[in-house]
Formats: C-alpha cells, structure tokens, sequence
C-alpha cells in the first residue's frame, strides 16, 4: 500500500466509527520522518478508544499492517498510532483545540474527510 492509500484506510476506519472532523495533512514536502497526518476526534475519551481499535483491527485484518507504537491509549484524550509514514491522531475535543496541529502545521495540503453522516 502506498502512504496515501494507508491514510485513506485510516480515515475510513475512523469514519465507521464515528470520528468527527477526520483530516489529511499531506507532509511530504515539508518533514521527513512521515508522509500524511490522519487527524480525527471522538467526542468522549470511551470513543476515542473505540476508534483507535478499529483502525488497529481493520489495517491488522484487512492489511497485514500494525502501527510501530501507539500512545495515549491509557488517557485516551489523544492517542497517536505510528505507521510509519502516516501519524494517526485520535483527539478529544478539548485536546484537539489545545494542540491545533492543523494550524501548527498549517503550509501543508489539507484532505477533509468526507463522511456519510458528515451533516448530523
């Protein structure tokens, strides 16, 4: 799988469960270390949980892949997945306005992931 189809099955998995203002930041040309930032947010810390497994088990089952580490699961109010070369950040609300990665990183190309439910 290249790094962007990596990002898009993120996004989808996080989308399935719920994940709110679900993001690409395409980093390609400005570090080195990783391609795309996959960036979402789960309303409660519980869901936050419940979208780093689905992710975890849908890119494991249907991909063979596993992130290199994860951190946060504990506290839940942001847990960043390594994949290499796309970074998952799964944020709480509150966490996800404190950092602002998005503005922090705001040169790079930016992906809104459209969801089915994105109107509700």
């Amino acid at each position: 799988m290249t790094p962007e189809e990596i990002a898009q099955a993120i996004a989808g998995y996080a989308a399935d469960r719920k994940a709110i203002e679900i993001v690409q930041l395409d980093l390609r040309e400005i570090i080195g270390y990783t391609d795309y930032f996959v960036i979402c947010t789960g309303r409660t810390d519980r869901q936050t949980k419940a979208i780093h497994n689905a992710i975890h088990i849908g890119m494991k089952n249907d991909h063979g892949l596993l992130p290199r580490r994860v951190e946060g699961l504990t506290e839940a109010s942001w847990i960043l997945m390594d994949y290499l070369d796309v970074l998952v950040h799964v944020f709480t609300p509150d966490m996800r306005e404190y950092y602002r990665l998005e503005q922090l990183w705001g040169e790079a190309p930016t992906q809104a992931v459209v969801t089915a439910d994105a109107g509700s």
